[in-house]
């Protein structure tokens, strides 16, 4: 049961070599989608399986989100040439502002919890999931458009996990929205609002 317990912080730890090894792999060749698939296939596995063995962990969190992180960072390190030759200017300002938010996030949990703090939400596992599409968006004829998309759903992510910091009584990894902050008490507030709204 012991070595159990670590199987999906050792996939995660997979994730973190996986990422490591397209420093070394060609931007968008055979290798590099075989790699980033097998990679990205890992960011499903360990949470699943520690779902479903009931064996989360507070540091299995933390590594994932460090995972993460790296993933993301790695990704358009390695693939910013070719993104930088393909994508709008405007694409990259908004890109800015977005990581400007989440680094914003990152303080404010640091700042108000005294930890690093970054939640799963829906919208998180959304952007996690829009972000890792990328280099497969590119094979396509809208590609535009899509990454537009991607970048606007990674800035709304971050702006709710930003407000979530700062609305929170205290740090709680189980929050998956906006809605569910302080005990869901956020959402009860916007339902009574709402109501006498329409009342007035």
């Amino acid at each position: 049961m012991a070595l159990i317990r670590h199987i999906p912080n050792f996939i995660t730890s997979l994730r973190i070599v996986g990422t490591a090894a397209w420093l070394f792999t060609k931007p968008l060749s055979r290798s590099f989608y075989i790699l980033y698939f097998i990679t990205g296939l890992t960011d499903v596995l360990d949470g699943f399986i520690a779902r479903r063995l009931h064996i989360t962990s507070e540091f299995g969190a933390k590594l994932d989100s460090v995972a993460d992180m790296l993933f993301y960072t790695v990704m358009l390190s390695v693939m910013f040439p070719a993104l930088w030759e393909l994508l709008p200017v405007g694409i990259w300002y908004l890109l800015g502002a977005v990581l400007a938010v989440r680094l914003t996030s990152y303080a404010v949990a640091a700042i108000k919890f005294h930890r690093f703090a970054s939640n799963h939400t829906w919208l998180n596992k959304i952007t996690g999931a829009v972000v890792f599409a990328i280099p497969f968006v590119l094979l396509l004829p809208c590609d535009i458009p899509l990454c537009w998309a991607i970048c606007i759903t990674g800035g709304v992510a971050s702006v709710e996990e930003l407000i979530i910091h700062l609305m929170s009584r205290e740090y709680d990894p189980k929050v998956k929205s906006i809605l569910d902050i302080n005990g869901g008490h956020f959402s009860e507030k916007i339902i009574a609002l709402a109501s006498r709204s329409k009342e007035a």
